[in-house]
């Protein structure tokens, strides 16, 4: 049985084994004993995430990668002992309770992921950061490299900033297109996100989400000027940091910006 890959749902399946391996291997697993791989298709990636010492929860939409994970693809491991530990869960990861799934427990998010909804994996990541300590996979490149990037690169924005509050962010490695079936027409980008030890804000955190959504809104004005609609007080917006433009700021600037703001409204 062959899964056809479906343009609707942003396929594009992994055919490399060395890429799928060297994928699997970004996870250190040190913080939990559960994985949740997102998208496995035709488990290319999936076999080698068997190989680890954790429970795995393959979860699809796709109706045909699933019946092909739960008998043609079991049927090549039926003396695997570690498929004990496989799971095949037929959901969208962005709309599921992913933590009665994984009961509560902590766990991995590691994928190939369909480039269309990849920022917003990140995002359920980010409500769930209690529970993922690490995280891992496939992106398009500008992507990967987005959330990655250092502040005052022409890339660096929200999801590079909302990300890096609450995980060390790194762009591991490049991946052509000619490695995917079908071949994508961009370039792909491997990253890792580990959670930061205090992962919790030295501010108010709703605070601290609308402060930056609102500055990159209006990433070529300063601070002071793309912060207008929150109504600040003018002896506020003199402090030296509402010069500088949102793309010039680090997490704990944004930080310190999202304190200052909270306290003026006091």
């Amino acid at each position: 049985m062959q899964v056809r890959a479906k343009k609707h749902l942003g396929q594009h399946f992994l055919k490399d084994e060395n890429i799928a391996k060297k994928i699997a291997d970004t996870l250190s697993l040190d913080h939990c004993d559960t994985i949740i791989e997102i998208g496995p298709g035709m488990g290319v990636l999936t076999k080698y995430l068997l190989d680890k010492p954790a429970k795995l929860i393959a979860m699809d939409i796709d109706k045909e990668s699933i019946e092909y994970l739960n008998t043609s693809f079991r049927a090549q491991f039926t003396k695997n002992e570690t498929l004990k530990n496989f799971e095949v869960v037929e959901a969208d990861f962005l709309k599921e309770d992913v933590l009665k799934i994984v009961d509560q427990q902590q766990f991995a998010v590691i994928g190939n992921f369909p480039y269309n909804i990849s920022t917003q994996i990140v995002f359920k990541t980010l409500e769930n950061r209690a529970y993922v300590p690490e995280f891992a996979g496939m992106f398009q490149k500008e992507v990967a490299k987005r959330i990655c990037a250092d502040p005052g690169s022409k890339v660096y924005g929200i999801t590079s900033v909302l990300t890096q509050a609450f995980y060390k962010a790194e762009y591991l490695f490049t991946v052509k297109p000619e490695v995917f079936n079908p071949p994508p027409k961009v370039e792909s980008g491997v990253l890792r996100l580990t959670r930061r030890e205090n992962f919790s804000l030295d501010c108010d955190e709703k605070l601290f989400f609308k402060v930056v959504k609102t500055a990159f809104n209006q990433r070529r004005k300063t601070i002071r000027n793309s912060l207008k609609s929150l109504n600040l007080s003018k002896d506020l917006t003199t402090d030296e940091i509402f010069s500088k433009r949102p793309e010039q700021l680090s997490v704990s600037e944004f930080i310190v910006l999202t304190q200052k703001i909270d306290a003026d409204a006091v």
